[in-house]
């Protein structure tokens, strides 16, 4: 009789290894279907709070409760078998105090059966991130630009383009990386400041218009596809590859690998003086 091994599902501590090694590939998913092909190319999955934006039409992030990402996060586990699961904590689930992100944190982390949870902020949510990844939660950080706090930003635009501004976003880096989170998503980033982060601090960075020095990257799956009727500029569109989803999927996974994407139309220059 033969024995088949189970499949194992990559975890935080295997991506966390990949710092320097062969680029993460990562897309969102909110389906079980999706989820699926996604699977089969990409190292992560993230269940992004974006299923606010794609598959409910909001404006922005901040209405996604904790609810819909435990929904979609279940959805998408039952869709994969070996990509790490990371599921987006949303807005107001995890910024009134450390307690409140670890009670959060674990309801996603039963309800879903995910392997990580991700959140915004740098250094002021240090103190949280170290709190949960002391307490068996792996956490992954999201610095630069955070939609949610579009309502402060006042606009969703590239971060760290004149060099004065540089130093709290590398000390944004420095504090999630010192805190023990296992990576970082480092958002619409001035590409030489993205470059000099994955170079500074000792876990992976995975860019979404950063840079393609980084150790990973990230798309919103609906917007690599074509499907969103606005894309940032650091999306290259895989949906005019043919009718296939899975060969857009497949060909974002091996331009990521061979550090073909992204390109410099995909990344923010530097501002001219």
């Amino acid at each position: 009789m033969s024995v088949q091994s189970a499949i194992k599902r990559k975890t935080a501590p295997d991506i966390r290894a990949r710092k320097n090694g062969e680029p993460i590939v990562m897309l969102t998913s909110y389906h079980a279907h999706t989820a699926a092909l996604v699977d089969r190319y990409c190292d992560v999955i993230l269940v992004g709070d974006s299923l606010g934006n794609v598959m409910h039409g909001l404006e922005t992030t901040v209405p996604v409760t904790l609810e819909m990402m435990i929904l979609q996060g279940r959805a998408v586990m039952r869709g994969s078998e070996r990509a790490l699961v990371v599921v987006d904590m949303p807005f107001g689930s995890y910024e009134a105090s450390k307690e409140q992100a670890f009670h959060a944190a674990v309801r996603i982390l039963k309800e879903t059966e995910c392997g990580a949870v991700k959140l915004e902020g740098g250094a002021r949510m240090a103190e949280t991130v170290a709190f949960l990844t002391e307490r068996g939660i792996p956490v992954m950080g999201h610095i630069g630009l955070t939609p949610q706090s579009i309502n402060t930003l006042g606009s969703f635009r590239a971060q760290g383009r004149d060099e004065k501004g540089w130093a709290p976003i590398e000390n944004d880096a420095k504090a999630i990386a010192e805190a023990a989170a296992f990576s970082v998503v480092i958002e619409a980033v001035a590409e030489p400041l993205a470059r000099k982060i994955t170079q500074e601090i000792a876990i992976p960075t995975i860019g979404i218009g950063a840079s393609a020095a980084c150790d990973g990257q990230v798309l919103v799956l609906e917007d690599m596809l074509g499907l969103s009727p606005r894309t940032p500029k650091f999306v290259r569109r895989y949906g005019n590859l043919g009718p296939s989803i899975e060969a857009a999927i497949e060909g974002y996974a091996a331009d990521v690998r061979a550090r073909k994407f992204p390109g410099p139309e995909h990344v923010y220059d530097m501002k001219k003086s």
